[in-house]
Parts: structure tokens; sequence; C-alpha cells
């Protein structure tokens, strides 16, 4: 355990597209729910209308500090270090038709935080003991993003080039990549090879057992 019997907090920030899905289902592999937790940003978005138009939900920018319930962020990762259970709804992205999961995220002495604000955010950048900034080209990031939308949200092509060009890349250049270099380690993502993160999550994950779990 941390020092004071704190759990040890990693930070992962990456923008879209970045792989941090991937990177994080590796590294999780490594561990046992009692090692190790998770809290994401994603679920602290500040809700907005359901009954927006397609027009208003393109135009909309959920890539601004804004649409962050910036301060329930900070006191559910507040509580998970004082040891305590959180439980909150999963956020759906908008989705009318989804229903949210319940999410009861209980402390572990490893607690993982990611999304796209952390280190913009200087209160919760202030307790991660660990950071780690996952990186991809342009193209690749892109490509990875079209995927998802068009799979697994719905949106047209349209939509994704609208918000990628528009909002995507400038919050990208002004909210997360000013903090690349006060990272602890940098992750080039631009393969689809998953043996290349694994091996990576093999040694941050072996490295975090020696000084955190033993």
């Amino acid at each position: 355990m941390s020092n004071n019997n704190k759990p040890y907090i990693i930070g992962i920030a990456g923008g879209s597209g970045s792989g941090k899905t991937f990177f994080l289902k590796c590294f999780l592999t490594h561990f046992t729910d009692a090692e190790v937790c998770l809290v994401s940003q994603d679920d602290y978005y500040i809700p907005v209308a359901h009954d927006m138009t397609p027009e208003e939900n393109k135009l909309y920018n959920f890539d601004l500090p804004t649409t962050i319930d910036r301060e329930h962020f900070f006191n559910d990762i507040t509580n998970l270090r004082n040891g305590e259970t959180i439980i909150k709804h999963e956020y759906t992205f908008n989705n009318p038709n989804a229903v949210p999961k319940v999410l009861e995220i209980k402390s572990a002495p490893i607690i993982i935080v990611e999304g796209l604000f952390i280190m913009h955010f200087s209160e919760i950048a202030d307790v991660l003991d660990m950071k780690i900034f996952i990186e991809a080209e342009d193209d690749i990031a892109l490509a990875r993003r079209l995927k998802r939308d068009l799979l697994e949200r719905g949106y047209s092509h349209d939509d994704v080039m609208y918000k990628w060009h528009n909002h995507v890349v400038p919050s990208y250049q002004e909210f997360l990549l000013p903090y690349r270099e006060v990272c602890n380690t940098i992750i080039v993502n631009n393969t689809n090879v998953g043996d290349d993160i694994i091996a990576i999550t093999d040694k941050i994950s072996y490295e975090l057992r020696e000084k955190v779990l033993s």
C-alpha cells in the first residue's frame, strides 16, 4: 500500500481514438477486483435533454470541461481515496433507448482515474500518483473514432467528421496536449497489434505490484 495507507491513484488520459479503452482492458486483467478499481470521467457528464434534434446533437460540444460534473467527479475520487464505496449511474451518451447501469465502485489499493480532462482539472491532477498519457497519430485516431461512433453510437459519417474537426481536435489541443510532458509515462499507440499494448501493461503492472501491493 502507498504512503499513509492511502490508495495509489493512477491517471490515464488520452484523446479520442488513442486506444484508452483497449489499454485499460489489458491493464485490468493483471489485477483482481479487490486490488484495483476504475472511475471514468465519461460517467460524470452533466445530463442533457434526450429530445435534442439530430442537428442539436451534432452541434452540442461534449468535448469541453464544462460538460463534466467536475465537483461530483472529484468528490467520488476523494471518497474512494478514503476507502469508501461509491454508487452512481453510468452515462448512456444521450441515448434515450439505453438503460443506465447502476455502478457500485468499491475502493481498492489501486484506483484508476481515466478521462480527457483529468490533468486539466487541477484538483484531480494533484492527487494522482502516476500519470499515463496515451496518444495516436491523427489519422489512426480518427479511424478508430469513426468505427466506434458509426457502429456503437449510431452517428452519421458527417456528424462524426463535424465533431472531430470542430470539437474533438480543438479540445485535445487545449485541454490535454499541454499536460503531455508532465506525465510519467507516454504511450504511443499507433498499431492495432494487441501484443504491443499487452507488453506495456505487463511492465507497468509488474512495477505496481512490487511498489503498491507487496
